[in-house]
């Protein structure tokens, strides 16, 4: 039995189902409201003890992190068909995988210091913005929480975070050379592991990052959507009205971010 503990709006919970959803894979499913702060909840902290989503139970066996699921699901339960058999190809996507933390870190910034800053400093105050940070397992990341809701776009994280987007779409623009997907005309394991973080930023309103001087990141993109497994992982799952919520919230701070982007692109950051 595959249990799933997610969340709907989890950018690695959404990758996760997409590649439930490509493998055609079942599972039960456990839901977490990390607003709420399911995530701290001391059974499940015995599970995934950094407090994030999402986390796979198989049969008793725990694991964490999205790509190692998505890696492990792959191999376990679907002959390893995600992942490329040429080794050129199979280093590539072992890499990407790799890859996924920093660019979740870069989404992550860009989420909290935009469209989720808004919405947690109206219900908030200071001190449980404070209580907020302090629950976190590892302090780096309390202190980086708390750093995107107070100063926003101001943060340094942000800078760190451009600059690993603008090598991520650098990076992708040259692999797409030869299909729609990164491997060809299906899409691989990489895909899979990059498609909601490139998601995101679409919903946040920032396809601008991609779309003069990435193309086929957008084209990527828009392949994506074609796929079941796309809207099986993420759209299927987005609480009512929260996708407008998102969309307005990011693109209110789209200037500012155009204007970081366009530094950085210009090497005057």
């Amino acid at each position: 039995m595959l249990t799933l503990y997610h969340a709907p709006t989890s950018v690695c919970s959404q990758k996760v189902r997409i590649g439930f959803a490509l493998m055609d894979l079942s599972y039960e499913s456990r839901m977490l409201n990390l607003q709420a702060g399911d995530q701290f909840d001391p059974d499940y902290l015995k599970l995934n003890p950094d407090a994030v989503v999402p986390t796979l139970v198989d049969d008793g066996l725990v694991v964490v992190e999205s790509s190692l699921i998505l890696a492990y699901l792959d191999r376990q339960h679907f002959g390893g068909r995600l992942m490329p058999s040429e080794a050129g190809a199979r280093v590539r996507a072992e890499h990407w995988l790799l890859r996924c933390l920093p660019i979740h870190a870069a989404i992550n910034t860009l989420s909290f210091s935009t469209a989720m800053r808004g919405k947690i400093l109206a219900e908030k105050t200071s001190a449980e913005i404070d209580a907020l940070a302090a629950r976190f397992p590892d302090p780096m990341m309390g202190k980086k929480r708390k750093d995107l809701i107070l100063n926003g776009l101001a943060s340094p994280y942000v800078a760190q975070a451009l600059i690993y987007l603008r090598r991520l779409f650098t990076d992708l623009q040259n692999e797409l050379e030869e299909g729609p997907f990164l491997n060809g005309a299906s899409p691989d394991i990489s895909d899979v592991a990059l498609s909601a973080y490139v998601d995101r930023l679409d919903r946040l309103g920032f396809s601008g990052l991609w779309e003069d001087t990435f193309p086929r990141v957008g084209a990527w993109l828009e392949a994506w959507k074609a796929v079941p497994a796309y809207a099986q992982g993420i759209t299927d799952h987005l609480p009512p009205g929260s996708a407008e919520a998102m969309k307005a919230g990011g693109s209110a701070h789209w200037p500012e971010l155009a204007l970081r982007w366009r530094e950085l692109a210009d090497g005057t950051h």
